[in-house]
């Protein structure tokens, strides 16, 4: 799931092809992702993505080269807030490890994500 972006990341890699947006917000998400993950993961994802459209209104360039995706501010925010509401939800720190392990970072990465949302690791 993401918000689609309005031009051609300079990052993009060739295997992602992203839907394009120009000028319109749109959340792109997978149909697998749709259809078969949980409710709670599907609800904190959306929420993830509706935190980056706010964030590219105020002017963020969601896309930006060159930092780390766990050191990008818009990232970090927008995680902040999930986590906040999934503690509020009673979603327990072993559900919240797992949900901020994402497949393109690094397990040094991971830890460093858990540390800056002040999820306690393992």
């Amino acid at each position: 799931m993401y918000v689609a972006p309005w031009d051609m990341p300079p990052g993009a890699r060739r295997e992602w092809r992203p839907v394009l947006s120009p000028g319109s917000d749109c959340i792109v998400v997978g149909r697998a992702h749709l259809a078969e993950s949980p409710p709670i993961v599907l609800y904190m994802d959306i929420f993830h993505e509706l935190c980056h459209v706010i964030q590219r209104h105020g002017g963020a360039n969601l896309w930006a080269p060159g930092v780390s995706y766990v050191k990008r501010w818009t990232e970090v925010e927008a995680y902040r807030f999930v986590v906040e509401e999934g503690r509020m939800l009673g979603v327990s720190d072993e559900f919240l490890r797992d949900y901020l392990r994402v497949e393109w970072i690094s397990e040094d990465e991971h830890r460093e994500l858990l540390e800056r949302l002040e999820v306690p690791p393992v």
